[in-house]
């Protein structure tokens, strides 16, 4: 009877323990909780769910918090304390707390693969939550979310938003300043690094909506990373999400990472809604290998990079150097100097036009029309020349005649306002608009076949995202539609120029911006995009590489923009093609850093010919070799058939370089910018001690 009794009190104070938090769940007890606060959640009990693979284990206490446990070989490493990781918001309130209803596992078989599936139930007063977990046999260092939420009250809940993936990232003990790395993805008007050290106090929201007028849109990854291990979260929809992916640190010891939306919508009384499909990943090293498996998972989802032409791995010069007032006189003067310093595409820039929006040639420039184009072109092909033209789709002055017999061809604000483009003065056009897409593939057949331009430069910092669109004579759905349309207005664009000419070059410069991954399958050449440092020029090419793949060629952009306006090396050593806008002095009036004098003419002699000889821009990058945040000094590998290169760089170094990647075997390594022999070293670890400035590039041929 006693037993009985004690068994009785266990119970009741079991159940009671399991039903008090669902009483006075989290924002509806009186008191509203915030999930953006910098202070952990409260200790966790039990785990009383998990799913895991060899590499990666999700853990779930009875609330439906939860922790990520990576795993290296026989290590496992908490990155940070139970978390409310998926949370939903309303007005007054956030719900967090949903303590556990049900579990199961199964089996499953979708677009990415076969895998196993976690799925959990748990319920406050007025929302269930659904949680489904899945690990892919294929992607063992990814663990994707889907959550579903219902409202199970008697009446309408005001969604204001919701959360997923919310982790408290915990630097190991024995790190010293800084203890992270981080890839932050969003796009600004300031044009800040994308890979860059943490320090206390630091916030970005990385919304990947617009951020300035015409500054917006990135690809839906942010990764953290201490030396011991790396932690990223995004989302895997198929098309662009206006979502935000905030990374903070709260403190020297903490970061913060989330996928968070602030979609507003109203849940009616057992109605349901799902969040975006989002994920977890975990990795040693720097962020190359998230964004390489974020490449991997969403080409099951169909994503498939373009191809390029042999033509577009050729350096290039272009005449952006002259600036607008670009005279053909000074195309056709420099053209000789052009071809004896090796360049293979000439590039006319902006200042071809008339205008933005009516594409027409400008009647000062090119008095006899396209007759005068056309010989230029002629002209570039004749001394051997592919030739390529700028362009700024989407774009339109006010007052242009496309604008005057069109004007519901813009993009409007939710206030009914054009939507400016900056830089030049320009509005929207709408890429939802199914006339502005013919408008705009109308232009792209005159450029390469009435004309005879081999490749396109798309350019702009608007293109890598628009705003939502609410223009009547459109009809959208949704104002999103413009978000959605742009990936598919950009492969209409790619379709057309291909059809046209099948080795046609599409290179995209989105100014500054952080890339969409949703319109890289729509050019084959990227470009370091407006560089404002050599770093820029490195880390961009990095990342590029890790989200197209070797096979698209990227462009470090013009060396002027790069530390010294002369920094081949950082194109060069990241396995980029070369270019110039460098400019004849005799031609132009002001100085200017793009002036040839003969002192430059012989360094660009030297790089040139470097960059043929050795074309690792045809290489393997090895970006998972070598940490651009911790491992000093900063350091790339390309490996091409079986020679092995290394570039690396800083202020000053003496010291030890170590060489990875290497075969268990004799090499012999030459710095091939000064043709010196550096002697053998005997892989799979090799070291050399060596002293340089700036930079170092070395070849390893096997004996």
């Amino acid at each position: 009877m006693r037993g009985s009794v004690q068994q009785f009190v266990l119970t009741t104070l079991v159940l009671l323990a399991l039903l008090l938090p669902r009483a006075f769940p989290a924002g509806e007890s009186g008191t509203s909780s915030d999930s953006s606060s910098e202070n952990p959640p409260p200790a966790a009990g039990n785990v009383v769910a998990q799913i895991g693979s060899h590499e990666l284990r999700i853990e779930f206490d009875r609330h439906l918090r939860s922790r990520v446990i990576a795993r290296f070989g026989n290590r496992e490493i908490a990155t940070g304390p139970f978390a409310w990781s998926e949370t939903s918001s309303g007005k007054q309130q956030e719900w967090r707390d949903f303590p556990l209803v049900s579990q199961r596992q199964e089996p499953v078989t979708d677009s990415f693969g076969k895998g196993r599936r976690l799925e959990l139930t748990g319920e406050a007063a007025s929302l269930r939550k659904t949680v489904s977990v899945t690990i892919y046999d294929d992607f063992p260092s990814i663990a994707v979310f889907d959550v579903e939420y219902t409202n199970v009250s008697a009446r309408p809940l005001q969604i204001r938003g919701w959360s997923n993936n919310s982790y408290l990232i915990q630097a190991p003990d024995s790190t010293s300043a800084p203890a992270f790395w981080s890839y932050q993805s969003g796009s600004y008007e300031k044009r800040p690094n994308w890979i860059l050290p943490l320090r206390p106090g630091f916030r970005q929201q990385n919304y990947l909506g617009m951020n300035a007028s015409d500054y917006g849109g990135g690809t839906p990854v942010v990764d953290v990373w201490s030396i011991e291990f790396g932690l990223a979260v995004g989302h895997v929809e198929p098309v662009p999400r206006l979502i935000s992916l905030p990374v903070a640190m709260p403190d020297s010891r903490h970061a913060r990472v989330a996928v968070r939306s602030t979609r507003e919508q109203s849940l009616e009384p057992g109605e349901s809604f799902h969040t975006l499909r989002t994920f977890v990943s975990v990795h040693q090293g720097d962020y190359f290998r998230t964004l390489t498996e974020y490449r991997r998972l969403m080409m099951r989802r169909g994503f498939q990079m373009a191809s390029a032409p042999d033509s577009a791995y050729g350096p290039i010069w272009c005449a952006w150097g002259y600036g607008r007032t670009v005279q053909l006189k000074q195309v056709y003067e420099t053209l000789p100097t052009v071809k004896k310093l090796g360049f293979a595409w000439v590039t006319l820039d902006d200042g071809w036009q008339n205008n933005y929006g009516d594409w027409a040639l400008d009647p000062k420039k090119f008095p006899h029309g396209d007759a005068d184009m056309k010989a230029l072109v002629d002209r570039i092909h004749q001394e051997g020349f592919r030739a390529q033209l700028w362009w700024s789709p989407l774009s339109a002055v006010p007052d242009s005649q496309l604008l005057k017999e069109h004007p519901d061809f813009v993009l409007l604000n939710r206030d009914g306002s054009k939507r400016k483009i900056s830089w030049w003065n320009s509005v929207y056009l709408c890429p939802a608009d199914r006339r502005v897409m013919e408008q705009q593939k109308a232009l792209v057949r005159k450029i390469l076949g009435d004309w005879g331009f081999d490749g396109l430069k798309l350019d702009g910092q608007h293109m890598n995202g628009v705003p939502a669109c609410y223009n009547p004579a459109h009809h959208h759905k949704r104002p999103e539609d413009s978000v959605e349309a742009l990936p598919d207005f950009f492969r209409e664009l790619y379709e057309t120029a291909r059809s046209v000419k099948a080795d046609a070059l599409v290179e995209f410069c989105p100014c500054g911006t952080a890339y969409s991954f949703y319109t890289m399958p729509h050019f084959n050449m990227s470009v370091a995009s407006d560089p404002e440092s050599s770093f820029q020029i490195r880390s961009k090419g990095k990342t590029l590489k890790a989200l197209m793949g070797d096979n698209i060629p990227y462009f470090g952009d013009h060396v002027e923009l790069s530390d010294g306006a002369i920094d081949f090396a950082s194109t060069v050593g990241v396995g980029g093609v070369v270019g110039t806008q460098f400019v004849l002095p005799n031609l132009v009036k002001k100085r200017s850093t793009s002036d040839l004098t003969p002192q430059r003419q012989k360094v660009f002699e030297q790089w040139i010919q470097i960059y043929k000889d050795n074309m690792l821009s045809r290489g393997e990058y090895l970006g998972a070799l070598y940490d651009i945040g911790f491992d000093r000094p900063e350091a790339h590998a390309i490996r091409k058939g079986q020679a092995m290169y290394y570039a690396f760089f800083a202020r000053d170094w003496s010291g030890a370089l170590e060489l990875r990647g290497l075969q268990d075997r004799p090499y012999h390594l030459v710095d091939y910018v000064n043709h010196k022999d550096m002697g053998t070293v005997h892989g799979p670890k090799a070291a050399i001690s060596v002293k340089f400035n700036q930079h170092l590039l070395l070849q390893a041929l096997p004996e």
